[in-house]
């Protein structure tokens, strides 16, 4: 596939502290189609790292680094620096071989050539543009956790802030039914659509426009089998009464975006809305919670 025309860029990023990542990851990802995290080994600093066209969204942007500093005490300098499209797109192919998670799965992206890898399910992404490429801890996890749950064969599922669309691609190629993909945002849904587009499930991966569980039509489509919710801790505890409301009976949420520290404080949220922990999959600084509804008639 011959590189897409990509407009001028620059790269912005902070270097923090771990408790204030959750704030300035919302902040750059405002303005960003691109985000990264990567910790320093050595110090235990976090360095959040975007991508965006130069010079947009700067009134966005310092609002969003504006609000970060008063959430978490902390305020951090921004370091730019310009980034040649032509450079950017190349070190996204060099930095994106083809990963291969849990036991089922490879992701990999729309540059390889090479014949995909038999006995795995084959998750295709451009790596120009994909957030969620299977690298991050995140999201490796909650392939991992899906490959646990698929063995329900859950018919309704959800996969909230869906970003490039893995994690809702991933359940239909595992289970070969249908998944309704969200985000707030309008440019992750038009990522999300076209990656369902490259791996040849359009109508089945049905990606909307829509703030969560305040949308009528997600909450029409409930209750759920399954939901993925890979976002953040804050967004996570807040949600979680909607969550339990909308899970069906013996339903399954698989939530992530969260550091190993945070887990707890999510855990708790849902335990006190009546979810019970079901496993925890860690992969390097990341946890993914698998959480479930009981079943009330008593079945197992």
């Amino acid at each position: 596939m011959p590189p897409r025309h990509v407009e001028n860029l620059e790269t912005i990023s902070v270097t923090i502290p771990e408790y204030a990542l959750e704030a300035y990851e919302a902040a750059l990802g405002s303005v960003c189609g691109t985000v990264g995290f990567f910790r320093d080994e050595a110090t235990g600093a976090w360095k959040v790292e975007g991508i965006k066209p130069a010079g947009s969204g700067e009134a966005e942007l310092a609002a969003a680094l504006a609000l970060a500093s008063g959430l978490s005490g902390t305020k951090a300098p921004l370091e730019r620096s310009i980034t040649e499209a032509a450079g950017w797109l190349a070190r996204s192919y060099a930095g994106f071989p083809e990963q291969l998670v849990g036991g089922r799965f490879a992701v990999r992206g729309t540059h390889l050539c090479t014949p995909p890898l038999p006995g795995r399910i084959t998750l295709l992404l451009d790596a120009g543009v994909a957030f969620g490429s299977g690298e991050h801890g995140s999201t490796r996890g909650c392939l991992i956790a899906l490959e646990q749950v698929a063995r329900r064969r859950p018919s309704r599922m959800l996969d909230l802030g869906t970003g490039s669309g893995i994690l809702a691609i991933a359940a239909v190629r595992l289970l070969h039914r249908t998944v309704l993909a969200t985000d707030i945002e309008p440019w992750p849904v038009r990522v999300a659509a076209e990656n369902a587009r490259l791996n040849g499930v359009p109508r089945l991966v049905r990606v909307r426009l829509a703030d969560g569980w305040r949308d009528a039509a997600v909450r029409a489509r409930g209750p759920y089998d399954l939901v993925f919710a890979n976002i953040l801790a804050r967004p996570l505890c807040a949600m979680a009464k909607d969550l339990a409301a909308n899970l069906a009976p013996g339903g399954t949420a698989i939530l992530s975006g969260l550091l190993r520290g945070q887990a707890r404080a999510v855990l708790a949220a849902h335990r006190r809305h009546g979810l019970r922990l079901e496993r925890v999959v860690t992969v390097g600084a990341w946890a993914t919670l698998v959480l479930r509804r009981g079943i009330s008639t008593g079945q197992q």
